[in-house]
């Protein structure tokens, strides 16, 4: 069965309305439909303005914390506007004219993932200007039902990370729209449009919908399975493997003896994995042109692999690979100055000092039990499925 998306059956809710609509590549229906030209076949409604994410509407930038300029659409005559640039957020300019904000970005099930961010600056924008919000709910691609990783703490917001939730939060976008409009008081004039035929059981290739890469560096759904752990290499000197066709895959270090390396992780006994030893070399960013030690993540069973866990392992041993090469990365990262990058993504300190202090990955894992059940009695009261 095709899952129906918000998008689908948000349409008969505009009829009459000047719609802004904050979208990019991935904003794209079963047949392949993008989002803009569906709605533009719409006589009952104009499209009256375009917001972009991180990466731009086209998604045709490559790096991470590169604005994208604001443009105009030749084809629909109207302007495009980016919010990861001068503003995050749609100012009253951009809105004016403007009756309805469509919300319709593509999420991939972690916290760090900066378009569940631009959706809350548009409800805030929303309720600033007296702008209602429509949220197009997509599949979380990693599921629904499993959260994992440690929860954001007060004082370590940021655009990565804005709301105490965990790293794999568990949340379609539209039940997360739910959760920070009343849980965090936003209080925007929110509609959210679920959609038909989605279960928090199924993964993005249950669903018969098309994978459209979000962003650049998000290439696959097995991308996304190990996401929500080894993006915290953005916030170390080592590799996340962008540069390679298997970011967040393939992960290391000039330092790093392959085999040793994943030798070591494999004796971890995590469920699902097998870590590959590999050596690469990124065409760009960290290390380009430099050969890496390091390893390939391999899930052999998505439905029980950690991937948080896994990913702390990994920068773990990364770190007890050589201690003297290691660091974390300074700032600036994403908008923050001051914190270190490894924190504004693990949600507070604790996560680089555990590893610091040699904490194993299974003992880091069972702190955020807590965190993690006090989230759930929160999270059950925004479901939609």
């Amino acid at each position: 069965m095709t899952v129906r998306l918000g998008s689908e059956l948000a349409i008969s809710r505009l009829a009459g309305l000047r719609v802004a609509i904050v979208c990019n590549p991935a904003s794209i229906n079963a047949h392949f439909e993008h989002v803009i030209d569906r709605f533009s076949r719409e006589d009952t409604l104009t499209i009256a303005a375009i917001f972009g994410p991180q990466h731009g509407f086209r998604a045709d930038v490559q790096d991470n914390m590169i604005e994208t300029a604001h443009a105009s659409d030749p084809q629909r005559r109207v302007p495009v506007y980016s919010l990861y640039s001068e503003t995050r957020e749609p100012t009253a300019e951009m809105l004016r004219g403007v009756d309805v904000l469509v919300v319709d970005l593509q999420d991939i099930g972690a916290r760090i993932y900066t378009f569940i961010y631009t959706m809350a600056n548009c409800l805030r924008a929303g309720q600033k200007h007296g702008v209602p919000v429509v949220v197009c709910d997509r599949p979380n691609p990693i599921g629904g039902l499993q959260l994992e990783g440690p929860v954001l703490e007060r004082g370590f917001e940021s655009f990565v990370g804005q709301f105490p939730i965990p790293m794999r939060h568990g949340m379609t976008i539209a039940e997360l729209a739910r959760l920070f409009n009343e849980a965090e008081r936003i209080g925007a004039d929110l509609t959210v449009v679920r959609m038909e035929g989605w279960t928090r059981d199924m993964y993005f290739d249950d669903t018969s919908l098309p994978w459209v890469m979000p962003s650049p560096n998000m290439p696959t759904l097995e991308t996304a399975v190990v996401y929500p752990g080894t993006v915290l290499f953005e916030g170390t000197n080592a590799s996340e493997g962008r540069g390679t066709t298997r970011p967040f895959e393939i992960i290391g270090a000039p330092w790093v003896d392959p085999d040793r390396f994943a030798g070591r992780l494999n004796a971890y006994g995590l469920p699902g994995v097998h870590f590959r030893p590999a050596v690469f070399e990124p065409t760009f960013q960290k290390h380009a042109r430099t050969p890496c030690g390091g390893c390939q993540i391999h899930v052999v069973d998505r439905t029980v692999y950690p991937p948080v866990e896994a990913g702390v392992a990994v920068l773990a041993e990364c770190r007890h690979a050589d201690p003297t090469q290691f660091a974390w990365r300074p700032p600036p990262y994403e908008y923050e100055h001051h914190r270190l990058p490894i924190d504004i993504l693990a949600g507070s300190e604790r996560l680089r000092q555990q590893i610091d202090g040699g904490m194993p990955a299974r003992d880091i894992a069972q702190t955020w039990g807590p965190e993690t059940e006090d989230f759930l009695k929160i999270r059950k009261n925004f479901l939609l499925y």
